[in-house]
């Protein structure tokens, strides 16, 4: 029924075979598109967001490190984990 086909990736242009085995979990799931990346461009995609710019401040609380998404500000206090987890109990 289903026959493996080569596709273009569209970032990186490298051609992929979508598998007769990945278009029938594709009609399964109910996906109409075919992929229009390959697996190592899907992947960078997927961990582009986790690989986010940690930065060091000193805990408001016990004045330990904490390690934190976001740029500290000096008008807002910053926790480290433990003293932002007591702080959301209370």
């Amino acid at each position: 029924m289903y026959e493996d086909k080569t596709l273009i990736c569209k970032d990186c242009g490298a051609e992929f075979v979508f598998t007769a085995g990945e278009q029938e979990f594709y009609a399964e799931k109910g996906f109409v598109n075919e992929p229009q990346r390959c697996k190592s461009c899907r992947d960078a995609r997927k961990n582009a967001g986790r690989n986010k710019e940690m930065f060091t401040a000193v805990c408001a609380a016990c004045g330990g490190e904490a390690k934190v998404p976001f740029q500290p500000r000096d008008d807002r206090p910053v926790y480290c984990s433990e003293c932002f987890a007591k702080q959301k109990g209370e």
